[in-house]
């Protein structure tokens, strides 16, 4: 990976357009508030560089704070009462045969409606998901976009979430989606990424338990969503939500979500490695837009009903 940026942010603070306070490490820091101690643990959780940390420390205002996260899961969580209060389910909502037949979740038989592809997000298979879901998202997403900002992570989870919903209609071409692990997966696995990529520079407490707590996470949804996809249907011949999703989103998070991730302070348009992942993902989306126009005429693919 570049180091371009921190020879540029290192050489601006030694020119004197960037000025710390300071010269002792962040973590000598005393008499520090609550608010500043929280800040100071989300340096230190996220950027693997001191004069990144630092700076970091320095200039954080909570001018905005983490919205976009927040939001994200504060919709989903409205969407998932709003269906379990209508179908009286909470556990497993995605075997009452009203589940699908909402304008939200994607559907190989409603592919045509392109909004689905990203409102799947919003609707969860149930409260086991949403929980998982919802822990990773808060736990991963929210410390990521106070260091980052919004449009950064904002533009990793949608993507995630696209890739998640078009890496099913390729390759699991009979399955609706549900849930948010395309983007949750996405933030997580850039995260993890990042970790390793800097595990010397990473000053985090307990950082191989946490990593391993947050590969348990990922894989007991990931074994969840397995598992209910080759469940017997509760209403066959629709089959169960697909797992592919999960692999969509991990993977642009260890491509795209690495990139932007491992610069704090360069601009993306700056990076080269940037707009070759972007320009890999955009031309995924494109074939994968091709692919859903023609194949499933072309392969004579029976699809199931919307019950």
């Amino acid at each position: 990976m570049s180091n371009k940026r921190s020879n540029s942010f290192r050489r601006a603070i030694l020119q004197g357009s960037r000025q710390l306070k300071g010269a002792g490490a962040l973590g000598e820091e005393v008499g520090l508030g609550l608010s500043q101690r929280l800040v100071r643990h989300i340096a230190y959780e996220t950027l693997p560089r001191e004069i990144d940390r630092k700076w970091y420390f320095d200039s954080y205002t909570c001018c905005p704070p983490p919205w976009l996260i927040l939001a994200i899961t504060i919709a989903e969580v409205a969407v998932f009462m709003y269906y379990g209060l209508q179908l009286d389910r909470w556990v497993l909502q995605v075997s009452s045969p009203h589940f699908l037949r909402g304008p939200l979740p994607y559907h190989p038989q409603l592919r045509i409606q392109a909004w689905r592809y990203l409102s799947y997000a919003f609707m969860h298979a149930g409260i086991e998901h949403l929980g998982l879901n919802m822990a990773m998202q808060l736990l991963v997403g929210v410390p990521l976009e106070m260091v980052h900002g919004a449009l950064r992570i904002g533009l990793v989870y949608v993507c995630g979430v696209l890739a998640g919903s078009l890496a099913v209609s390729v390759t699991d071409m009979t399955a609706p989606v549900v849930g948010s692990s395309g983007g949750v997966y996405a933030l997580v696995s850039a995260h993890l990424a990042n970790v390793v990529m800097n595990w010397s520079g990473m000053k985090c407490q307990f950082k191989l338990f946490r990593m391993a707590m947050a590969l348990v996470c990922m894989s007991v949804e990931f074994g969840r969503a397995v598992w209910l996809r080759f469940y017997p249907p509760a209403f066959p011949p629709c089959p169960n939500p697909s797992f592919v999703a999960h692999l969509g989103g991990v993977m642009v998070g260890l491509t795209l979500g690495v990139v932007v991730l491992q610069n704090y302070e360069q601009r993306l348009q700056e990076q080269s490695l940037f707009w070759i992942f972007f320009s890999v993902y955009l031309l995924f989306v494109l074939c994968a837009v091709f692919w859903n126009v023609f194949a499933y005429s072309l392969l004579d693919v029976r699809l199931p009903p919307t019950l």
